[in-house]
């Protein structure tokens, strides 16, 4: 596996450092208007770069919930599926390891919920703003007639998450990726409401993917994957 792929995956991950410098910048971090705005901004222009770096490489994945929605769309074979999976959730865990190695020690917290939110409501927020998310990466880089708008993909994409941070950091944080809850999981070792952070980015995601695929793309234009495909 390339390691510049690996490394790609990292950039997911380093976004979260944001609520740690938020806390110092604005003394209550994304507790506040002000810290959450810096860290909705930082984490779309951080997915922005991300993005646009992965790709001429993978396509920018750099989502297991966005794979699995494309995997589902027939966008992507299975194992270069999971290979991609292994590769984002290694990049989770090593940039919240270096994170604490170059900080002596400082952790990115596990996600969690907020306090008086019910597993069940962290479940539909997941699935919605997820599928915002997905739905976003179908309609701005999957879709085959997309033409020109494909250029403001990785913006639009960093855009929608940051949008979604904004409602949803306060009842659950707004992962909308699996491999971001993950590598601040295995660092801290919290693993409390961890599967809320899978099944709501992976229901949204076959929803979106279906529902696009379905309805909007034509099977007469539909990209067949390549016969040579792994």
């Amino acid at each position: 596996m390339d390691p510049c792929y690996v490394v790609s995956r990292c950039y997911e991950t380093r976004i979260n450092l944001v609520d740690d410098f938020a806390d110092k910048l604005t003394d209550s971090g994304s507790t506040i208007p002000s810290g959450l705005i810096a860290a909705a901004l930082a984490h779309a222009f951080a997915l922005f770069v991300a993005v646009s770096v992965g790709a001429n490489i993978s396509g920018g994945h750099v989502n297991p919930a966005v794979t699995f929605g494309a995997f589902l769309g027939g966008n992507i074979t299975l194992l270069r599926s999971i290979l991609y999976w292994i590769a984002q959730l290694l990049g989770s865990v090593v940039a919240c390891l270096l994170l604490k190695l170059a900080t002596g020690g400082l952790e990115t917290s596990a996600f969690s919920l907020s306090s008086g939110v019910s597993v069940w409501n962290a479940l539909v927020f997941e699935i919605v703003t997820t599928f915002g998310l997905v739905y976003t990466v179908y309609a701005t880089a999957v879709d085959p007639k997309k033409g020109n708008v494909g250029i403001v993909a990785p913006i639009a994409i960093g855009f929608i998450v940051g949008a979604n941070i904004l409602i949803g950091d306060a009842f659950d944080g707004a992962s909308m990726n699996p491999a971001v809850s993950f590598g601040p999981a295995v660092v801290s070792w919290t693993w409390t409401h961890h599967w809320v952070y899978w099944l709501g980015p992976f229901i949204s995601a076959a929803i979106a993917a279906i529902v696009y695929d379905n309805i909007f793309i034509d099977e007469s234009t539909h990209e067949q994957l390549p016969v040579t495909e792994f």
